[in-house]
């Protein structure tokens, strides 16, 4: 008989612990009208970063790390960038350019977008991006939990968004990871005619303050709207999508609705996390000869 570890990954069973945050003692923290986090707040928290010849890697999106081999982000971070060979993960970062002995850096081996994703809009604006090999998670390198398709969210939920994007409109982006704590509002307040009206469809919701003055903004893009859930653990609901201008009253930044893409983001993740027939009979081929020389 061959040994059952041949066969299965123990790393990417579904029941792996998610939505912890190790390096920090507290269960919340408190962009724009955010603050600087505590390093290793957000340990899903990624920077996808594009290859520039002259410049090397830029900061481009943020990302959501699900597993040891799985970002989640949005599709627009893709358009004109859809190469995987351009791109990298950075992860367990709070400063852009400087990185510790936790951080762990994964080229891209393949992309996938939203086969309903238009490139001249947001809807369906979500994306996986799978790792050229897998990630070892340690106390600032961790995965955020996945939401069941039937969550429904609501206003009275603590969540909280992260990012390097700008601190204001037409400002610079942050060289550290920045966290605000924000509110979900309904459909229908998102979409008053004063507010977006109503052009925010049901796959997405709006996430903010009624004043401005926290929000999401450019750099932020594709980055995790987590929320702190009865179980004590960190989902990842949403993911920074758009908004009109950064910080305007009544315009809350759009996020796309996750729950609504679990089926959608469960077939991507069971095709990244699928071993090939040639896989096995390569291991097993391995495995024969090490039997033969012990």
């Amino acid at each position: 008989m061959f040994p059952t570890e041949l066969f299965t990954d123990p790393l990417l069973i579904s029941t792996q612990e998610c939505g912890i945050r190790p390096a920090v003692d507290i269960s919340g923290s408190r962009i724009v009208g955010g603050n600087e986090s505590e390093a290793g707040a957000w340990p899903w928290q990624v920077s996808l970063q594009v290859y520039n010849h002259g410049a090397g890697f830029i900061h481009l999106c943020g990302g959501t790390l699900l597993n040891n081999l799985t970002v989640l982000s949005a599709a627009h971070c893709c358009i004109g960038k859809s190469r995987p060979e351009r791109w990298r993960a950075v992860i367990g970062l709070h400063h852009l350019f400087k990185h510790k002995t936790y951080t762990i850096k994964r080229r891209i081996k393949a992309i996938k977008i939203h086969y309903f994703y238009h490139s001249k809009g947001y809807d369906d604006d979500i994306a996986v991006f799978r790792l050229s090999k897998y990630v070892t998670f340690n106390d600032y390198v961790q995965p955020a939990c996945l939401p069941n398709i039937t969550l429904a969210l609501t206003s009275d939920m603590e969540c909280f968004v992260s990012g390097w994007g700008m601190k204001k409109e037409k400002g610079k982006g942050s060289l550290t990871l920045q966290e605000a704590q924000i509110k979900i509002f309904s459909l229908d307040t998102c979409n008053q005619y004063d507010w977006h009206a109503g052009t925010i469809p049901d796959t997405a919701f709006c996430a903010g303050s009624e004043t401005g003055s926290v929000d999401t903004c450019q750099g932020d893009s594709g980055g995790p709207l987590v929320c702190y859930l009865s179980d004590s653990k960190y989902y990842v609901v949403g993911i920074t999508s758009y908004g009109i201008g950064c910080g305007r009253p009544k315009f809350p930044g759009i996020y796309t609705n996750l729950p609504k893409y679990m089926i959608w983001l469960r077939r991507q993740m069971s095709k990244t996390n699928t071993v090939t027939i040639q896989q096995v009979l390569c291991l097993l081929v391995v495995w024969n000869i090490f039997q033969l020389i012990v």
